[in-house]
């Protein structure tokens, strides 16, 4: 061997040399060794840790944040199924396949690394298209959301702008491809129309308008939004298109999955889902949206989109595509259609995707009124959204119950305002019952689906916009009625008494929801306390079904359901009359003050100003109550 003959060169000479050699000989055979055995134990390996946040993760990621350790429901096989088999020895954050996490006893990468460049686009770049959403940590569950069903569809070729670090640490220990937008912003969500919330839109047109000159396609998507079908080969049957756009158009112009007929599109182009091809059309044109934004910092971003492109409308490209020239004449711009590309009201109001028996594409949080808690519920009733398995099975168990409603009050009579809340009113009643029995039994109340005549919108309408596919009555959104952001508040409990927990109406039938809850089930019934049967009894239970008297205080309940605090599901057959109050007045009281402010608005009746009338969670407590609204500035505020 060569390193014995250069032993036997040296032999003849000084013991010195001698020496020299063979510890240089030596050195070489143990860092190999070394070497070799870092490679090895390093190699990535498919895995289900990402699941929870890692013992390493930098400190940023503990800060007090309900969402630092909010993690999807995923079991292992899920995501080996949406991922591809690693390379061995693979390093590279971004080509490593989604959901594979870093390895733990490695540092992240410096902050540079993760600057946008074309590059680290090319990384992820699958048939020229890059798939984006933006946002800050405050959206980090609705960003795993979002990736989570790309993956599912098996689409990878996405990456998401970090607008903090530590979102952007949180996802890279996550094993989702991230960026860092540099935009150092706030780590807390974002009113509508704030400041910050104008500074987010602007973030999107810089990410725009750095991305184009890359040469690759960009899909870009608000993170309030999911993909329910691969949109790619949607998007290849327009490939003369400059641009395709979502919308605000909530009257149909077409029956089928065919581009808009723009010259009937009424609503706003919404920018929240659009295409954007690297033509110089599209890039001159997205130059122009960047200095006018910068220029005046009150446009919001949609408005100045479409005020550009506005500009110049028609004629249409061809006469088969449904494409038509925008902005500068040149620009070829098509209307994604509004009934698979789907608004908040599209998917959630009218079901447009399902009276034409077509399959959505997606689904845009829109035309909502709670903030984001009220898309996050729009989204999980849909049972569209992931959470953590702890939300499907929360400390205590869950409470359900029946609606009950007269079919006169759904279907008789014509469709008005007193109508619909005679309606609602009916179902608010049911709903305050459970909330209280909820908060007596330390439960957590599942929702019930709820039902309006009347559509709610922001400004008058006849009770359903003319045109729209609204069916009366129809399933309306929680957001409709209550103020789904209040119910979630944390509330002071010195004054409100303590919180009560909420679900949406169809987390029992979610898959995600543990086969132990589902399984772990009591039936109530209510009866006439002077029947027969009917005594309450904690011994009283007869296939699972529980008979219980009408008009109990709250000794009987705590007396007959603690002996049931470890069944996961209480289900009340109806709740009408069950609860006759809370025996401590301050407690009532307090719960009182805390539900009032459960209630919204419905809005907004014709030639009247103001149009809204306040719902009322003890309307009928009140005689002359009337579903009217404020008679004079004075009377406008919350029934309090």
């Amino acid at each position: 061997m060569a390193w014995r003959n250069a032993c036997d060169d040296v032999a003849p000479s000084k013991p010195l040399f001698l020496t020299i050699y063979t510890v240089v000989i030596i050195g070489i055979v143990v860092s190999s060794f070394y070497v070799f055995s870092a490679i090895y134990s390093s190699k990535p390996t498919a895995s289900s840790a990402w699941l929870s946040s890692p013992s390493v993760v930098p400190s940023v990621l503990h800060d007090d944040s309900n969402l630092t350790d909010q993690t999807l429901n995923f079991s292992k096989s899920e995501v080996l199924q949406s991922v591809q088999t690693p390379a061995s020895g693979s390093k590279n954050p971004w080509t490593r396949p989604i959901w594979e996490v870093p390895p733990h006893n490695k540092k992240m990468p410096p902050l540079k690394d993760f600057r946008l460049t074309k590059e680290l686009v090319e990384q992820r770049v699958k048939d020229n298209i890059i798939i984006v959403t933006f946002g800050n940590f405050a959206f980090m569950d609705f960003i795993l959301t979002w990736v989570k069903h790309l993956t599912d569809l098996g689409v990878s070729n996405l990456l998401v702008g970090a607008m903090d670090t530590k979102l952007l640490e949180a996802l890279y220990w996550k094993g989702v491809p991230v960026f860092d937008m540099g935009s150092h912003m706030s780590t807390v969500d974002v009113g509508w129309g704030s400041p910050t919330f104008h500074k987010m839109g602007r973030e999107k047109i810089l990410l725009i308008d750095s991305v184009l000159p890359y040469g690759y396609e960009l899909l870009m998507c608000d993170t309030d939004m999911v993909w329910l079908k691969n949109p790619l080969p949607y998007l290849a049957r327009y490939p003369e298109a400059d641009i395709l756009t979502s919308s605000d158009q909530v009257i149909p112009t077409v029956i089928d999955d065919s581009l808009e007929s723009w010259q009937e599109v009424t609503g706003a182009y919404n920018i929240g889902i659009f295409h954007w091809r690297p033509t110089e059309s599209s890039k001159k044109l997205a130059k122009e949206w960047k200095e006018m934004l910068l220029a005046d910092d009150k446009i919001w971003d949609q408005n100045g989109f479409n005020e550009l492109v506005h500009r110049h409308l028609g004629p249409s490209v061809d006469e088969e595509s449904g494409l038509f020239y925008a902005y500068d004449g040149n620009l070829k711009l098509g209307i994604l259609p509004a009934s698979i590309f789907c608004s908040g009201h599209t998917y959630f109001v009218q079901a447009m995707y399902q009276q034409f028996g077509l399959g959505p594409y997606a689904v845009h949080t829109t035309f909502q009124y709670a903030g984001t808690e009220g898309k996050r519920h729009r989204l999980r009733e849909a049972k569209l959204f992931h959470d953590p398995p702890e939300y499907y099975n929360p400390p205590g168990g869950f409470l359900s119950f029946k609606p009950s409603i007269p079919k006169s009050l759904l279907l008789s009579g014509k469709h008005t305002v007193e109508s619909h809340f005679s309606l609602v009113n009916y179902q608010i009643k049911q709903v305050r019952t459970a909330l209280a029995i909820a908060s007596l039994l330390n439960r957590t109340l599942v929702m019930p689906p709820l039902w309006c005549r009347l559509d709610r919108l922001w400004f008058p309408h006849p009770g359903v916009l003319e045109g729209s596919m609204t069916r009366q009555p129809f399933l309306c959104p929680l957001d409709h009625v209550f103020e789904v952001n209040v119910m979630l508040q944390d509330l002071p409990e010195e004054e409100f008494g303590p919180k009560i927990d909420i679900r949406e109406y169809s987390l029992l039938d979610n898959p995600s929801t543990p086969s132990e809850v589902k399984k772990s089930w009591l039936d109530v019934r209510l009866c006439k306390e002077e029947s027969q049967d009917c005594y309450p009894s904690n011994n009283s239970t007869v296939g699972g079904v529980l008979r219980f008297p009408k008009r109990s205080n709250e000794e009987t309940f705590l007396k007959v359901f603690s002996s049931f605090k470890d069944v996961k599901v209480i289900q009340f057959s109806s709740v009408q009359d069950a609860f006759t109050g809370f025996a401590d007045k301050e407690r009532e009281d307090k719960f009182r003050k805390r539900v009032k402010r459960y209630v919204g608005i419905w809005c907004c009746v014709l030639d009247h100003s103001p149009g809204h009338i306040y719902y009322d969670m003890y309307w009928d407590e009140k005689p002359e109550w009337k579903p009217i609204p404020p008679q004079t500035s004075a009377d406008d505020h919350p029934p309090w």
